[in-house]
């Protein structure tokens, strides 16, 4: 007799590998060895360019290859720092947002107001996203709000909260809707008055049908908005960012507001910091405010707030530097996005990619042409984050570009424009997209997941209006 015996069978369960996320400082940095590799491998060469008023341009036809200057390993480094020091006054506002912030916030106005819109709204989402969506396109397409777009994210974080939706709908709300306006704008001195100007067009002509344009994509960034916070408002788990639906401290009170009636006293700071940032606005079409005095204000705004809240002066300054705190993760990102700039231009890589992006249009049809110009600058918009910055070195090669190939001047401005706009919202070296995903606490990748879609749905309308810009000869010159 054999005495057999029986051991447990041990069953291995395969082991799920994790796909790694790279943190967005690591995503930036990725770029940047990219980038110091191309300086090798990229000739170099530069156009001529000259001065007009206060516009420095490219000149048409001057392209030439110059001696080539790879980035060293040492470059690297100090481009992040001189990245940190171009993007100073982007910084210092996004701190001193969370600084002013956390003051207000510590009052519990803005708590108790949010609270009371929702209750007046019935929870009706799309009674929230149109008004506010609609406002801050506005602000956007006449180009008054836009790097400041980032010092609005926490009001929109705070909205999600109160909803029960994600920091996605939160900052979707607010950036999304000022870029549905500054991606296709109508009046923005920044990027159409400017390209404008150099393409000699009027600042107003063919605003009939950039309305149109306007409109279209408006509704159709609302609509989006509100099919993914209806998606996730009947299925949670629908929530791109899964289970922690808000991944950072950004909008929360640590001080939990029991009623919901608004005080005298909070009627007041709301009435003061809604009013200081009116006269900001007032003050930008004015004065031509930036992000200086922006950042400013809202050290003004914190004093003021808390004052009338009767704080103690140590206590608003103490909350205003751990609002600030809280953002130093966020903040820093524009300086490693503005480093990507830096080492392009230490390596003289752009012009050269412009001029083969020239080369290769010349012998389109008109419409073939267009679409390339729109995809041309939407390639190039990813090293050129800087919406003014690439009208000046594109639009003096493209327009007389454009007259060869018998494109109106309006459809090529049109095409920069589009080319810029569509992809502001998924360009890892914008730093305000990069400031806003890092203070929000959201992921590059699930950032990008959520925006791909829409994103297309952009790029199908801006073919389409610029095959009617073509066929319509679209001017007015």
């Amino acid at each position: 007799m054999f005495m057999q015996s029986t051991a447990k069978k041990t069953i291995h369960k395969p082991i799920k590998r994790k796909l790694f996320k790279p943190d967005a400082y690591v995503l930036l940095f990725y770029i940047l060895i990219i980038c110091t590799i191309a300086t090798y491998l990229v000739p170099s060469g530069v156009f001529d360019r000259v001065k007009k008023g206060d516009i420095t341009m490219t000149v048409p036809g001057s392209y030439h290859l110059v001696k080539s200057t790879p980035v060293n390993f040492l470059e690297i480094f100090t481009a992040i720092q001189a990245g940190m020091v171009a993007g100073a006054p982007l910084i210092f506002l996004i701190l001193f947002t969370g600084g002013a912030l956390a003051v207000i916030d510590k009052t519990g106005a803005i708590d108790t107001f949010i609270r009371n819109v929702i209750n007046l709204c019935k929870g009706r989402v799309l009674l929230l996203i149109i008004p506010i969506c609609l406002m801050f396109s506005i602000l956007g397409t006449t180009g008054i709000i836009v790097n400041s777009v980032i010092a609005f994210i926490p009001i929109g974080v705070m909205i999600a909260r109160k909803l029960k939706l994600d920091a996605i709908f939160g900052v979707s709300l607010i950036y999304l809707g000022t870029y549905a306006g500054w991606n296709v704008s109508l009046i923005s001195p920044q990027t159409l008055g400017l390209s404008q100007r150099i393409a000699e067009l009027p600042l107003l002509s063919g605003m009939s049908f950039r309305i149109v344009i306007y409109l279209t994509f408006l509704v159709c960034t609302i609509c989006y908005i509100y099919w993914y916070a209806r998606k996730i408002k009947k299925d949670i788990s629908q929530s791109i960012l899964g289970l922690e639906r808000f991944p950072n401290s950004l909008g929360t009170n640590e001080n939990e507001i029991k009623t919901q009636k608004l005080t005298l006293q909070h009627k007041i700071v709301l009435l003061f910091s809604g009013g200081s940032l009116l006269a900001f606005i007032i003050c930008t079409l004015i004065f031509k405010w930036t992000e200086n005095e922006m950042a400013g204000l809202f050290i003004f705004i914190a004093i003021g707030a808390g004052l009338i809240s009767r704080m103690k002066v140590n206590d608003i300054a103490k909350t205003f530097m751990d609002g600030c705190q809280k953002l130093v993760y966020g903040a820093l990102i524009v300086g490693m996005a503005r480093a990507v700039i830096i080492l392009l231009e230490q390596g003289q890589l752009l012009d050269t990619i412009v001029h083969g992006l020239s080369t290769l249009l010349a012998p389109l049809s008109p419409i073939t042409g267009t679409l390339g110009m729109f995809i041309g600058s939407a390639a190039i918009h990813f090293l050129i984050s800087s919406g003014s910055g690439e009208s000046t070195m594109l639009m003096p090669i493209l327009v007389p570009l454009a007259d060869l190939l018998h494109i109106t001047r309006q459809v090529a401005v049109q095409s920069v424009l589009f080319g810029e706009g569509v992809v502001n919202c998924i360009n890892p070296t914008s730093g305000v997209l990069m400031a806003i995903l890092a203070t929000s606490g959201i992921s590059y990748g699930k950032w990008l997941k959520f925006m791909i879609p829409l994103t297309i749905i952009w790029s199908i309308l801006a073919a389409i209006f610029l095959t009617i810009g073509v066929l319509i000869k679209w001017g007015p010159f």
